[in-house]
């Protein structure tokens, strides 16, 4: 893209401000601006009216999960059914890295945080150190990719490269960067995070299979034969990926997608639930769950909808080509947005300033047919970090990796 095309894209959207401090940079700047100007999809500005509004949502009802008694007792079964579809190659895993470790203190990626106490021990390491266990437990190396962010990808790759990769064999790790969204103000005014870039954020944790598609990985999948990614989040460091009672009870069931779940600690804890809506697998998000749903019973008198998501979710590939980004909801989320001001110096604000731009893993999953809920015991499967002290903290995570024999 030439400057002028630029200009024409620009001017389409009403976005002219963006090249204000063209004449002033440098060649590469002028050059990665044009890029990122190409690359970005404004569209999504016209959805800022739908701020706070969020979409109708549907009639919810329970979804019954496959509780631990019935997992115990038919372990062999699900066990046996994973290690051999892991030993055939059709099972991936998939990190969604594109965090950064702000709200822990941190300018670096979240994965680089370490958590231990008397030795170096860091988030990647410990979800690579997990997936590792089903490695050696079936003998059979698992195709791994990496999902990043434009602001951490060069991080995350030069991180673990120094690590060599936690003990990961380096042939059988894929990074790709998940796609951006741009960011604006309240008017939907681009906002410009240096002079030579638009402020953008990663599309939302949904954005991980469109990413994927556009670089190219599908291929990958149908050269290899994969035929399930189990999709993890970078901040619970107890989980087990890959497992395979999990990936067994998932092929055994013939659903779309299989989700780990936990029993909520209350009916009101702050925890996607996972439901039917409208007769699809869905999730319900905590304040959205009424009264009346809290207090509802099952066929055994345990509540009705008690089961939280966790984050780690078994996606049967042939299916995947049915979730399209234009049936997904774009989520219109209010947030704390850095920016240049009118004479160019960087603003942190301190209050929500704008609006980024999402796609959400429970509008991914209530396009699929099917959901098997997969019971997990909280304490060795379930810690997960998000602020430095308190409820889900490393704090937290430190005292239940002790608890599963994690020395830190």
């Amino acid at each position: 893209m030439d400057k002028n095309q630029a200009e024409a894209k620009l001017k389409e959207y009403g976005q002219e401000h963006v090249l204000k401090y063209y004449d002033e940079l440098n060649e590469a700047d002028k050059e990665a601006l044009l890029r990122q100007i190409d690359e970005t999809d404004f569209s999504v500005l016209s959805h800022i009216g739908n701020a706070g509004k969020g979409d109708a949502r549907g009639k919810f009802s329970p979804l019954a999960a496959m509780q631990r008694e019935e997992i115990v007792r038919r372990e062999k079964e699900f066990h046996d059914a994973g290690v051999e579809a892991i030993k055939a190659g059709k099972t991936a895993a998939l990190l969604l890295a594109g965090g950064m470790g702000t709200r822990l203190g941190s300018d670096n990626p979240k994965g680089m945080y370490n958590i231990g106490l008397t030795k170096e021990v860091f988030i990647f390491q410990r979800l690579i150190e997990n997936l590792l266990d089903v490695v050696r437990e079936t003998d059979t190396w698992i195709r791994l990719f990496v999902m990043t962010s434009e602001k951490n990808h060069e991080a995350t790759v030069a991180f673990l490269k120094e690590k060599k990769y936690f003990g990961y064999k380096e042939d059988k790790i894929v990074f790709f960067k998940q796609d951006m969204a741009p960011a604006c103000d309240y008017n939907g005014k681009l906002y410009m995070e240096g002079k030579a870039r638009i402020s953008t954020s990663p599309n939302g944790n949904a954005g991980w299979y469109s990413s994927m598609v556009r670089a190219g990985l599908d291929k990958i999948l149908t050269d290899e034969g994969i035929e399930w990614i189990d999709i993890f989040a970078v901040d619970n460091v107890l989980q087990r990926i890959c497992d395979p009672c999990f990936v067994g009870a998932t092929v055994l069931a013939n659903v779309s997608v299989g989700a780990k779940v936990v029993k909520k600690a209350a009916p009101d804890e702050k925890v996607g639930v996972m439901c039917l809506e409208d007769g699809r697998p869905s999730i319900v998000e905590y304040y959205e769950l009424s009264q009346e749903m809290m207090d509802a019973k099952d066929e055994n008198g345990d509540p009705a909808y008690n089961y939280g998501v966790i984050l780690n979710y078994l996606f049967h590939v042939p299916e995947l080509k049915a979730v399209t980004d234009d049936r997904m909801p774009l989520h219109v989320v209010e947030k704390k947005i850095p920016y240049i001001d009118e004479t160019g110096d960087l603003i942190k604000p301190t209050e929500p300033n704008g609006y980024k731009f999402e796609q959400l893993v429970l509008d991914m999953i209530h396009q699929l047919s099917t959901c098997l809920p997969y019971e997990v015991i909280r304490e060795n499967e379930f810690a997960p970090i998000k602020n430095p002290t308190g409820v889900d903290s490393v704090e937290s995570a430190r005292e239940l990796c002790k608890k599963n024999g994690i020395e830190l």
